[in-house]
């Protein structure tokens, strides 16, 4: 029973992902759909309204419940805890509060407003990369995984990630 309640587990990890993902991409649409002259503002800030309730309300808040609900059940059926688990649980609580920034400016969004621009939001996204690394890195190496190193390795890992950020911004204020 352990291993199809993790396997489940583990497909609902994948979903929430993606609806993290994508879910900051139709913000960062948003946001430049708001700078867009009338009637184009309002067309497409409706259809993508539409989409991120969709996306948000039918798919990411579910997976993250059920991802939430399975990952207890597995650490229950697991019956230990060991020490890796808890620096993997602090990542999963870092991301819940990712999570909950998101539901944020989802809400902000649902209402006409658009605070941050396309550029600070791609920056966000990049933070569920983050956590994703953390935690699978976490998952699949365990106890093999120096914390002096690991940190070091994903403080290199968001470096590497930022200057992307900046040379796709380069490149694609060259290209407009």
């Amino acid at each position: 029973m352990y291993l199809y309640i993790k396997a489940i587990h583990i497909i609902f990890i994948v979903t929430w992902f993606s609806g993290l993902f994508y879910i900051v991409r139709l913000f960062v649409y948003q946001a430049e759909a708001n700078a867009k002259p009338e009637p184009e503002r309002t067309i497409l800030l409706q259809q993508l309204g539409i989409m991120s309730r969709r996306l948000w309300l039918g798919i990411t808040w579910p997976s993250a419940v059920l991802t939430l609900f399975l990952g207890s059940f597995t650490w229950w059926l697991l019956g230990t805890v060991p020490v890796w688990l808890w620096v993997k649980l602090g990542f999963v609580a870092g991301l819940y509060g990712y999570h909950f920034s998101l539901h944020h400016i989802y809400q902000l969004h649902q209402q006409g407003r658009f605070p941050y621009t396309s550029q600070q939001l791609r920056m966000w996204n990049e933070l569920a990369t983050v956590f994703l690394v953390a935690i699978v890195l976490l998952v699949v190496v365990k106890q093999e995984l120096s914390a002096l190193w690991g940190l070091l390795g994903l403080a290199v890992f968001i470096g590497i990630l930022l200057l992307a950020i900046q040379i796709y911004k380069h490149l694609r204020n060259a290209g407009s």
